[in-house]
């Protein structure tokens, strides 16, 4: 199962919040609710997450075995 706990994190660090992601960076409240319950999301997605935090996949999605 995909993760996506680092993400979170990850945005922490970097000052962005669900709320600038929603109104600056034109994400839907949808696409948020699916990180947070550990639901499908697209590559596409990831790829835009990566860009506004500059930062790597790993840094906001994790391979949990057995879950």
């Amino acid at each position: 199962m995909i993760c996506y706990d680092r993400l979170w994190k990850t945005m922490a660090e970097e000052g962005i919040s669900q709320y600038k992601l929603i109104k600056n960076y034109n994400f839907s409240s949808g696409q948020l609710d699916r990180l947070r319950k550990n639901q499908h999301v697209s590559t596409y997605t990831l790829d835009r997450l990566c860009s506004i935090l500059e930062c790597r996949l790993e840094d906001i999605a994790e391979y949990q075995k057995g879950k």
